[in-house]
């Protein structure tokens, strides 16, 4: 009996199963997810292929790229077959797409659309595991001009420092206002505090001739609007 292989390497594949030369022949979007993770990889464990091993590491994440985003080296450290090495090449590779959306993120400048503020601030709250309220500042274009956090760890009235907000506004030459922040526990419902908040900063503003414009509360994957639901 001949003896079995220490580990299923990708060279050892047969030829329609080793996605390196899937992703050179076909193109990398003919790819799953687990395939591109398995290429970084390159091997899994004596009982299954690096492909195997990624696939049951996103089941345990039900399937979903941010979920596995949010996995430490120690977890992913958990799988049999992933190291120190390969749980960083994994968790490295994830925070550069990561960085990618937000870099995309950077060309919409122009808001048309809740969904345009989404697009803009899923990349830098939408993983967070505490909360953070951020301000977008726009010109009469509705181009953003400046962004910044307003707070982080929770969202209560009394973090609002409405006059930091105008004074910003003020320096910046912003028209209008848009409010952003997460809730990590993935409800989209609003709470009475944030409606407080969004009160609160829309009468402040408009003194000045600033217009509030969108309270958007997001998590990883959707988003709630408070202009669409017309409740602002």
């Amino acid at each position: 009996m001949s003896e079995k292989p220490t580990s299923f390497s990708i060279k050892n594949w047969s030829q329609d199963d080793q996605p390196r030369e899937k992703l050179r022949d076909k193109g990398r979007t003919a790819l799953s997810d687990a395939e591109l993770i398995a290429i970084l990889i390159g091997s899994g464990n004596r009982e299954e292929s690096a492909v195997a091993l990624c696939k049951r590491i996103f089941a345990s994440v039900e399937n979903n790229l941010n979920a596995l985003g949010k996995l430490s080296i120690q977890q992913l450290m958990t799988f049999k077959g992933i190291g120190e090495a390969k749980a960083i090449t994994i968790a490295a590779a994830l925070e550069l797409g990561r960085r990618r959306r937000i870099e995309d993120a950077r060309q919409l400048e122009k808001i048309t659309s809740s969904r345009s503020v989404f697009d803009i601030m899923q990349p830098i709250l939408g993983d967070l595991p505490h909360e953070e309220f951020w301000i977008l500042y726009l010109n009469n274009s509705n181009k953003v001009i400046h962004k910044s956090q307003l707070s982080k760890g929770g969202i209560t009235g009394t973090l609002v420092d409405v006059r930091l907000v105008l004074k910003n506004a003020l320096e910046v030459g912003a028209t209008a206002l848009i409010l952003c922040h997460n809730h990590p526990s993935g409800t989209l419902k609003p709470s009475q505090a944030d409606k407080d908040i969004t009160q609160k900063l829309k009468t402040a503003a408009k003194s000045l001739d600033i217009k509030v414009l969108d309270h958007l509360i997001v998590t990883h994957k959707a988003y709630f609007s408070f202009a669409d639901e017309e409740i602002l």
